[in-house]
């Protein structure tokens, strides 16, 4: 896949309508797809002080992530935490800064490593993971330059995905609040005509009995006009 495609890819997904999970999917997919040397791919995000593989194109990939976070540390995380690029030339010589996880990618058929840093200014959202197993190619300027150039574009599409996300979640919990308060409202007005009781009153038994039963008050007013709706008495 040519460079170009990739980046056109990556600028019509539509953040509204796709999972974040499926954005950071086709994300490592492009990735894999358009750097050169590049066999595996994995996307590492961040989530305060934790960094966890979201996203990867094969077991290989999530394998060496997941051992970087046993040990604490590696590229991958190091390139997340910091935005920066980390490289390992040749995991079979080792590596001075990573040498356990150098031995564990040899041994998995990994020769080389890049990790890039997927930062927008103020915030890095974590770290695109490159695995070559073929040789150096995944490292070479022209690689690099993709890759990074990638990485740039792939973090405004992180950053904007993890938004929608959080607008989404938003949205689903004032949804859930208001279906909440509508039964509640219901809720009162039951109580209300079989107490014979103003509906201040109604809300306030209601809110008594939430209290000294440890239930959340939607719960008991969604039985109430549950047991309505059913022809049962709700019990009030």
């Amino acid at each position: 896949m040519s460079v170009d495609v990739a980046y056109a890819e990556l600028g019509r997904i539509l953040l509204d309508r796709t999972p974040l999970n499926a954005v950071l999917q086709r994300v490592a997919e492009l990735a894999r797809d358009s750097v050169p040397g590049a066999d595996e791919a994995s996307v590492t995000v961040v989530q305060g002080r934790r960094a966890t593989s979201v996203a990867f194109t094969g077991n290989l990939a999530v394998q060496l992530d997941e051992r970087q976070y046993e040990l604490g540390f590696g590229p991958c995380m190091d390139a997340a935490m910091s935005g920066q690029t980390i490289t390992i030339r040749n995991t079979a010589e080792g590596d001075q800064a990573y040498p356990g996880y150098s031995e564990v990618a040899a041994r998995a058929g990994v020769r080389a490593t890049l990790s890039v840093g997927l930062a927008v200014p103020g915030r890095t959202v974590g770290a695109l993971n490159l695995y070559d197993t073929r040789g150096e190619s995944v490292l070479t300027p022209e690689s690099r330059e993709v890759a990074t150039v990638f990485a740039g574009h792939a973090a405004i599409a992180l950053t904007n995905a993890l938004a929608v996300e959080s607008t989404r979640e938003l949205a689903e919990q004032l949804q859930r609040a208001m279906v909440s308060r509508a039964v509640i409202e219901q809720a009162k007005g039951i109580i209300a005509v079989q107490r014979g009781i103003a509906p201040e009153q109604a809300f306030a038994l209601l809110s008594r009995r939430s209290q000294d039963s440890n239930r959340k008050l939607a719960d008991l007013a969604g039985e109430a006009v549950e047991a309505v709706s059913q022809g049962r008495d709700p019990g009030w």
